[in-house]
């Protein structure tokens, strides 16, 4: 790739993504459902495209410990490590919410409430009867009874649906409070969509909290719930996290200089410091005694997963492939 957009003539910009897992989809049953005409080099190709788009969806199809969770993974209690994974899968799930109309039965297998087959018959139903237009509907689904619906309702998003109630995280059961809410301060539901109720925390501070609580049928907690999802409708968490940094400039270790300051995605924390993607195939190590000007007794007090950092190239062992970083002393930020 890298020497493709060298050869062209025109500024191209591109993003780093991690491919770790990648080889595993690719050569698994899955990926040959979805992708039956494609080589398994081309099927991860296409997973590694997704993971840009929406990480997220394409991740969960991957098992978690072929993507490295940790340096002493397989040292663990696996059936407790699985455990453990399958419970983080889900709260990530769980925090972002999934639309109902384009979700993966891997994805939705992973919503609190619906299990392998459930979220199987939940595409079934899409595919046979078209898009979901509201979160009632999920009741004419094959197995899904008024129990999974409790559990997993609130998760399932429908952004274009009958109710802007249906693409928030309030739960159906809580749709009368929300309405009374509403109505009680002359808004209505094209009001929440087109985002017109900003001051409804200081019209319910004004009224009191309590008050309108008790005359909503709520708690205060679940009307503080309820007044936050109708603040931003369809509200993705994962639009606070800093975006994929778009490069045109390094493409290989050739291209790496000493004192070179750059923008990377920390991959793994170790003991012994952190793995940092600066946009080269090989991953830079940012020593522990390099990440803080004061002591460290794990990286994990500096860094995480995920966490876009300013670093400094202080090393290139071109014969060994081998990038030595340094935050230290570099300005924090983009």
């Amino acid at each position: 790739m890298a020497g493709a957009i060298k050869e062209l003539d025109r500024k191209v910009m591109y993003a780093v993504v991690n491919e770790a897992g990648a080889s595993v989809y690719s050569a698994s049953k899955l990926a040959a459902e979805e992708f039956p005409d494609f080589d398994v080099s081309l099927r991860s190709a296409v997973s590694i495209a997704r993971r840009l788009q929406d990480p997220l969806a394409e991740l969960i199809k991957i098992d978690p410990k072929a993507i490295g969770v940790g340096q002493y993974q397989h040292d663990m209690p696996q059936a407790r490590l699985n455990s453990v994974l399958a419970g983080v899968l889900e709260d990530c799930v769980s925090s972002v919410g999934v639309n109902l109309n384009t979700a993966s039965a891997q994805l939705l297998t992973h919503v609190s409430g619906l299990n392998s087959a459930m979220a199987k018959n939940i595409v079934r139903f899409r595919e046979q009867n078209g898009k979901f237009k509201s979160r009632a509907e999920l009741f004419k689904v094959k197995r899904l009874g008024p129990k999974a619906f409790e559990q997993c309702a609130g998760f399932l998003l429908i952004p274009d649906g009958e109710s802007v109630l249906d693409n928030t995280a309030v739960h159906p059961e809580s749709y009368g409070a929300a309405e009374k809410l509403l109505s009680l301060f002359s808004y209505a539901e094209q009001d929440v969509e087109a985002r017109k109720i900003s001051d409804l925390p200081e019209k319910v501070k004004a009224m009191g909290e309590e008050e309108v609580a008790r005359l909503c049928g709520v708690g205060v907690f679940t009307l503080r719930d309820i007044i936050g999802e109708l603040l931003k409708p369809g509200r993705d968490i994962r639009d606070e996290l800093p975006q994929p940094a778009l490069r045109s400039d390094i493409m290989t270790i050739d291209d790496l200089r000493e004192g070179m300051e750059l923008l990377g995605t920390v991959r793994n924390v170790v003991d012994f410091g952190a793995f940092v993607d600066v946009g080269v195939h090989q991953d830079g190590l940012v020593h522990i005694s390099e990440l803080s000007e004061r002591f460290v007794r794990h990286p994990s007090e500096i860094v995480e997963v995920g966490q876009q950092v300013k670093v400094r190239v202080i090393g290139v062992d071109r014969e060994r492939n081998r990038i030595s970083l340094s935050m230290k002393g570099v300005p924090k930020g983009a």
